[in-house]
């Protein structure tokens, strides 16, 4: 098969590694990669914004699927165009994609058919959602409803920083994705990432992971689009698991299959588990990053085969097996971020990281030049490591980031400290 894979981060290095790997692939181009990608497949400088360029990309070049990394391009549509076009993509139809564009949509879904999650109201002004602040008091969550690059979540602590946060998004801080908002109560528990595949009508358990959401060591600092993950996540026990599919996951494919609009591609349920078992915080329509970095490690099945399976309809008979081992991913991020940050400094040491064993180094935002590796991004590298124990990946990862030079980038130094120190 030719294939063509859409997006440039540490997410879609990780799934170009594992789609490389299949036998089944002749011939494999990722646009607009990075310059990590770059060793795993043929780089196309295409927009995935393009549809119409994405589109004559394929036909010229025989592409008999097409996967999408990001949401933004799934959100906008290219599925419906690649569809239209007669070319076979992994990912859903823009109507099902506002699982994730949208959260109010979500939230009614989840109202609508009792599928547990948070207590909430949407909002379209700052007046009401502030009142409604008041009320409720805090620890409360404002979130934006549309796509905000992992930003448009704030967890107040107090009224006063919920309020700011209604100022913000109504002040067009994050452009029209908080034209409109969801005020959400705030849930106690454990977070964890869990995966299904879907075809429109099957879906199927793909892993588990937990996220490492704040930029700094304990769980301090602001929110970000992720700082490292591990996998599988031990808080999602058998029963853990089993409910999430059953009063989550399941439900929702199946609202989605009434509703007209099927959900196909791979759905990411971030979940609370709470003393009543999991409640769903969001949904996102792609595979989580640095969650792919974890997951793609630890699966022993093609992946190829399984994309064709959700395209095709043919999840019900299908089954996936995985390694015992758990895997663990430390980002190194450029200083500054997840707010200003310097691009172009020079990262040395990828070569002697990569040599510790049972590592593997994805790029998040990388750009090769003049025989070197320069930053290019907020999330720059994903150092990456399995081994028998959580406790050896994390050792083995830290090993390896140990042996980067970088003087512009950092790290947290506890990822998987919740798995690890209980």
């Amino acid at each position: 098969m030719n294939i063509l894979l859409l997006g440039s981060g540490g997410r879609e290095h990780a799934l170009a590694w594992k789609i490389a790997a299949s036998p089944l692939v002749e011939r494999l181009y990722c646009a607009p990669g990075n310059a990590g990608i770059a060793k795993e497949c043929e780089l196309v400088m295409l927009d995935p914004a393009d549809h119409a360029a994405v589109i004559a990309f394929c036909k010229a070049r025989e592409i008999d699927l097409v996967v999408v990394g990001p949401e933004a391009p799934l959100c906008a549509g290219i599925v419906d165009d690649l569809t239209a076009a007669g070319i076979k993509a992994f990912g859903p139809s823009k109507a099902a994609a506002r699982l994730e564009g949208s959260k109010g949509f979500t939230k009614d879904l989840c109202k609508a058919n009792n599928i547990p999650t948070a207590a909430y109201e949407r909002f379209d002004a700052a007046m009401p959602a502030k009142a409604y602040v008041r009320a409720h008091g805090a620890p409360i969550v404002v979130k934006a409803d549309g796509l905000a690059a992992g930003k448009g979540v704030v967890m107040a602590q107090s009224v006063a920083q919920a309020q700011a946060a209604i100022d913000a998004m109504f002040a067009g801080e994050l452009g029209a994705a908080g034209a409109q908002i969801v005020v959400e109560e705030f849930l106690d528990g454990e977070e964890a990432s869990f995966f299904a595949l879907c075809d429109g009508e099957t879906a199927i358990p793909f892993a588990s992971a937990q996220d490492h959401k704040r930029a700094y060591d304990g769980d301090a600092g602001p929110n970000t689009g992720g700082m490292g993950a591990y996998s599988p996540a031990p808080v999602m026990t058998a029963e853990h698991s089993r409910r999430a599919m059953d009063e989550i996951v399941l439900p929702t494919v199946r609202v989605m299959s009434a509703m007209g609009t099927p959900y196909k591609g791979v759905l990411y349920a971030g979940l609370m588990i709470t003393a009543d078992g999991p409640k769903l915080i969001e949904y996102n329509v792609r595979f989580g990053d640095p969650e792919c970095q974890v997951l793609m490690l630890r699966l022993m099945s093609d992946l190829v085969p399984a994309l064709l399976a959700c395209c095709d309809g043919m999840l019900k008979n299908f089954d996936l097996r995985w390694f015992a081992d758990a895997a663990l991913t430390v980002v190194m991020a450029a200083k500054g971020y997840p707010g200003s940050y310097a691009k172009g400094s020079v990262i040395e040491g990828l070569d002697a990281a990569a040599q510790v064993e049972g590592v593997e180094i994805f790029h998040a935002g990388t750009l090769a030049q003049a025989g070197r590796i320069l930053a290019n991004g907020g999330r720059v590298l994903d150092l990456s490591a399995v081994g028998k124990t959580l406790s050896e990946a994390q050792a083995r990862a830290y090993a390896a980031v140990d042996r980067i030079r970088w003087s512009d980038g950092f790290c947290r130094r506890d990822i998987g400290w919740r798995a690890i120190h209980v």
